[in-house]
């Protein structure tokens, strides 16, 4: 009696068997039929070891660069050099308009040979020229797609032709938009893109930055820089609120160059920006009528007091207050007087009722000849003076926290 047990491999799905003999006693058929899935398991590792194999080898392409010359193009005794990348098996040539003397050249390490400062430049030009294509290859591979040896071709000659930088990005981005957003908004990128250049010329000592060159320690480098920044004609530094904005700013931008495929990977993707929430306080009532009420002797402080107490009255921001114009007034049903006008940040209606408060402010204003000349109902100025007449010592005198005294917008 004896037992033959055979393990071979077949089948559609190259699955093992176990095949057994029996001779002289078949009563033992049970017995055996009992150790057949024993076997199977302890052949599964083996199986699956084989699977994994057979996975990493459709899934794992094979890369390499290497240099040579055409010896059939000869030009004035020189030969021209081409790199040929290989993917798996496939190969492709890209002519890099360089020339070389055929006895000047190692064929097997794919350079030039020799001393003299001409073969050396071409050999530090062949090492970068290497790197980049293997910088092209990787980008590829972040893009999960089938990687063939004509898109690493195609991929490092678009990169030859168009090298995208930050401010290309937000010149893109100004002139795209420049029809859907408000001059005032548009300036804000300006200023973020102003930054963003001082800190490159500081930091990496250039005019510009390949977007390819952003990353994790660009944007933490950046941020440091503009908590410290103090723009021209300021005595403050930009600080963390100032600093988050234009970071979310740089981030908008970057998320569109990943949609141009500009960018193929986010350099946010780890990073946190840290905005520091406050508190907002109101004035109270009584801060409010001390405000009304307050005599000023210098007329543009005792104008920055009226549109101040007639953004309170009416909920309008600055930029809209100054926008107003006499058309904006409408009756009501209720025959009082109403504003009805659009918001100029995001173009929503604002539908007010003009309070007596209100009233008598735009009444003061009604003969005023630079708010005439411009049809508006009051004489412009600018937010930035704005709020610094508010933060003078003479309007603080009213409230006793003068962070309350502020027109956004």
């Amino acid at each position: 009696m004896f037992f033959n047990f055979e393990v071979s491999e077949g089948g559609i799905n190259n699955c093992y068997t176990v095949n057994y003999t029996i001779s002289k006693i078949n009563y033992f058929e049970p017995f055996l039929s009992h150790l057949i899935p024993v076997f199977r398991e302890l052949l599964t590792p083996k199986i699956n070891a084989k699977q994994n194999r057979e996975n990493f080898m459709k899934t794992t392409n094979t890369f390499g660069v290497h240099f040579l010359i055409r010896q059939d193009k000869l030009k004035d005794g020189k030969a021209p050099v081409y790199a040929r990348i290989t993917v798996n098996t496939e190969r492709i040539l890209i002519g890099l308009k360089e020339w070389v003397e055929p006895r000047s050249w190692d064929v097997r390490k794919g350079t030039g040979k020799g001393t003299k400062e001409e073969t050396r430049s071409l050999n530090n030009y062949l090492s970068e020229l290497r790197t980049e294509l293997g910088e092209c290859y990787r980008e590829l591979q972040l893009r999960k797609k089938i990687i063939t040896a004509e898109d690493i071709k195609i991929t490092f000659l678009r990169t030859e032709e168009t090298e995208h930088t930050l401010s290309a990005l937000f010149e893109y981005h100004n002139e795209k938009e420049k029809h859907k957003l408000n001059d005032n908004t548009l300036s804000h990128y300006e200023t973020s893109q102003h930054y963003l250049i001082a800190f490159v010329s500081k930091h990496y000592k250039k005019k510009d930055l390949s977007l390819k060159d952003v990353n994790y320690k660009f944007i933490a480098d950046f941020e440091n820089f503009l908590r410290d920044y103090k723009p021209e004609g300021n005595k403050k530094a930009i600080g963390n609120t100032g600093a988050m904005t234009h970071l979310i700013r740089l981030k908008k931008m970057l998320n569109l160059a990943l949609a141009l495929e500009w960018l193929h990977k986010n350099p946010f993707i780890n990073y946190k920006i840290k905005i520091q929430h406050k508190e907002r306080e109101f004035l109270s009532k009584a801060e409010l009528a001390r405000m009304e009420k307050k005599v000023f002797t210098i007329s543009r402080l005792d104008f920055v007091r009226d549109v101040f107490v007639f953004s309170c009255y009416t909920g309008l921001v600055y930029v809209d207050a100054f926008n107003l114009t006499p058309a904006q007034l409408v009756t009501g049903v209720d025959e009082r007087q109403w504003i009805k006008t659009l918001r100029q940040k995001t173009k929503t209606q604002v539908t007010a009722p003009l309070l007596s408060q209100a009233a008598a402010i735009l009444s003061k204003y009604k003969d005023d000849k630079r708010a005439i000349s411009t049809g508006r109902l009051f004489p412009v100025m600018s937010n930035q003076k704005m709020n610094s007449y508010l933060k003078l010592k003479s309007v603080k005198l009213v409230s006793s926290n003068s962070a309350l005294l502020s027109i956004s917008g």
